[in-house]
């Protein structure tokens, strides 16, 4: 029989625990399909004792990652603890260095260091995967990688964050405030440790970057992405937009245009009917445009154990096969700089603000307005609260520039309470 694929795994945590009950409950079905048996050597997480409801007393452990990487009696390398930095970085560089592959669902290492790792996994002549990195058990990087290979990709947006949509559609589902849903969705586990990873919309840049990667042979850069959480989201944006026939959501989009790559992670409006407007709870999904395909639609479960690990094994069982592709589906020493530009295209914009309650304000903001040439089209104002009034505008399409132009001589008037809240309304 071909050699067993030998497996070490990093991090015991939801992910980690699920990959091992795949391993252990598949294993005739994973040795058929890869060829050769699938195995798990050794293991290390913070805690040897902890009850995980899975067996792990048939592996070796390692307190010491940097160790469990360095084994002579391990293949692959499966990285499941998280963090940009620190064990997680040392174990994958250590374990390249001893000429191991390397699995893992690191978004956050990858969005950062990408492009040293890849030039390392390629160095050493090992395969670097991270399929679970984006998008939970989406096949999203496979799909750009193998599938859509041969198309000139022109735009990729999506829905990536399972927890920014939960909370967005329990808010209009149940006229719930951002608070309340905050406070049950971290009852409920959804959040992370640091919560602002997910609302803030941090892990779903991290997974942009990847993706932009990867779609437009350009080196990681996380620091280019315009990045605006849902913080700021309140229950009068939800019904607004349901009034208009929109639904929010924490919309990430990377094109490439003649001036360079636009990349955001920014709340949205979307169509109500559209199948990102459709979009409920935990759920992702990711639009892919390309000059030959037009648009592929993936839509599944964005994190969670099973998807999760279902992702990772997809990757090691490429492995087992003997697949190899570069670690962004080009050698890295290929992958371009990115020029980054701002969004510059035309569209409407929701502009929501409070102004003092009295007579002249709203024409002082609509002077504004026009001054940088923004056109209106909708204006609503509604429920006086204490001396502010609300007041909510729809603009006709415009640029980003002039929109922030606006805005800075709205704040000037002297009327406007507050920040203002701004989304574009993107129709197609």
């Amino acid at each position: 029989m071909t050699s067993p694929l030998r497996l070490g795994i990093a991090g015991l945590g939801t992910v980690g625990t699920g990959l091992v009950r795949i391993v252990q409950s598949h294993g005739d079905l994973l040795a058929q399909r890869a060829g050769r048996p699938i195995e798990i050597v050794a293991v290390s997480a913070r805690s040897r004792t902890r009850n995980r409801g899975v067996d792990i007393s048939d592996y070796d452990w390692e307190d010491d990652p940097v160790a469990l990487a360095r084994r002579t009696d391990i293949d692959v390398v499966v990285e499941l603890m998280g963090g940009e930095n620190g064990p997680a970085k040392a174990l994958t560089e250590a374990a390249m260095a001893a000429g191991k592959h390397v699995v893992t669902a690191n978004k956050a290492m990858l969005a950062i260091h990408g492009q040293e790792l890849a030039e390392a996994a390629e160095a050493h002549g090992v395969a670097l995967r991270f399929e679970a990195a984006v998008a939970g058990g989406i096949p999203v990087i496979k799909t750009l990688t193998e599938g859509l290979a041969g198309n000139r990709i022109t735009r990729v947006k999506g829905v990536m964050n399972g927890t920014c949509n939960y909370i967005l559609t329990r808010m209009e589902d149940a006229a719930l405030p951002y608070e309340t849903v905050f406070e049950e969705a971290n009852q409920l586990g959804y959040l992370e440790a640091d919560p602002t990873l997910d609302v803030g919309g941090i892990d779903a840049a991290h997974k942009l970057t990847l993706i932009s990667a990867i779609a437009f042979g350009v080196r990681p850069d996380f620091d280019a992405i315009a990045l605006e959480g849902i913080e700021r989201i309140s229950i009068e944006d939800i019904r607004a937009a349901a009034d208009l026939g929109l639904r929010i959501k924490l919309l990430g989009v990377a094109q490439m245009t003649g001036r360079g790559l636009e990349q955001s992670m920014t709340p949205c409006l979307v169509p109500a009917e559209s199948p990102l407007g459709q979009l409920k709870g935990g759920t992702n999904m990711v639009v892919i445009e390309g000059d030959s395909i037009e648009q592929v639609i993936l839509r599944g479960p964005g994190a969670g154990e099973g998807p999760t690990a279902s992702a990772v094994m997809g990757d090691v069982m490429d492995i087992a096969r003997g697949f190899r592709l570069s670690v962004f589906g080009q050698p890295a020493s290929t992958l371009e700089a990115p020029i980054s530009a701002k969004a510059m295209g035309s569209k409407p914009w929701y502009m929501r603000m409070g102004l003092l309650d009295k007579p002249g304000a709203l024409a002082k903001v609509a002077e504004a307005l026009g001054s940088a040439g923004v056109s209106i089209n909708r204006m609503r104002q509604y429920g006086h609260q204490d001396t502010r009034a609300p007041v909510l505008i729809i603009t006709h399409k415009t640029t980003r520039d002039a929109i922030d132009h606006a805005i800075a001589l709205a704040l000037k008037t002297g009327v406007v309470i507050g920040e203002p809240v701004v989304m574009a309304i993107e129709e197609d």
